[in-house]
């Protein structure tokens, strides 16, 4: 039986983000999810938060503390895209990406971390992307934010990893969302032709992991990059 946790997880009103809240409640833990709209999954409780706004962030993380205890484990899942070729690609289009996906990412752990010293206790789980290593044409802003992740979680790590803090990276590939689901047939099945398992991924997938992850066995693992993309982006 894995210890009862206080989680928080960013961006967890939907997708990937909204299913590992869901798999974190189905194992007794205590969640909380950061939400710009929308609520998370029946249980959890919803505080209102911008990962681009620090003063907003640590109202958030003070309302968790009050209601459900100080944050054990941080899920750093909020993100957006902003697809372009490079060419096209304005300034805005490429900081924009960044300052929320991995700027998102410094300013959520860098929060958590306070009451993680302090505990001696804590697990920091960053979402990243299959593109972060692999790359993704048009996606120049998005995979040089989700590789950035890994050197945050390698960096956190060597900073905290004495104090009973472990900071890893989940590298997922394509998942079953609305968003693959509104592709083409065509185009899902030639995606699929490049992915070894052969299928998209069920947000419920990668959520699992990442609550093994959190977990009691999962102590020793830190720095970690947890690729959960059925063999599309081996070697990386």
């Amino acid at each position: 039986m894995t210890t009862s946790r206080t989680v928080l997880i960013t961006g967890g009103n939907r997708g990937i983000g909204f299913a590992i809240a869901e798999e974190f409640l189905a194992a007794g833990h205590r969640v909380a999810v950061t939400a710009r709209s929308g609520d998370g999954p029946r249980g959890s409780l919803t505080v209102r938060a911008d990962v681009t706004d620090a003063a907003a962030l640590d109202a958030a993380f003070a309302q968790v503390e009050r209601e459900l205890g100080p944050v054990e484990v941080v899920v750093a899942n909020a993100g957006i895209t902003r697809d372009m070729l490079l060419m096209r690609m304005s300034d805005e289009d490429f900081t924009q990406v960044v300052d929320t996906n991995l700027g998102g990412a410094f300013r959520v752990v860098k929060r958590a971390s306070k009451g993680m010293l302090k505990a001696k206790f804590g697990r920091i789980i960053l979402v990243s992307s299959v593109v972060g290593l692999f790359g993704g044409a048009g996606q120049v802003n998005y995979a040089a934010s989700k590789s950035g992740l890994v050197g945050l979680a390698r960096s956190v790590t060597r900073e905290l990893g004495g104090r009973g803090i472990t900071a890893n990276v989940v590298a997922p590939g394509f998942i079953e969302t609305d968003m693959t689901a509104e592709l083409p047939e065509a185009q899902q099945a030639e995606y699929k032709k490049s992915i070894p398992a052969g299928r998209f991924a069920s947000a419920a997938e990668v959520a699992k992991v990442i609550v093994w992850l959190a977990g009691d066995d999962a102590g020793y693992i830190s720095g970690a990059v947890l690729p959960v993309d059925g063999g599309l982006g081996m070697g990386h």
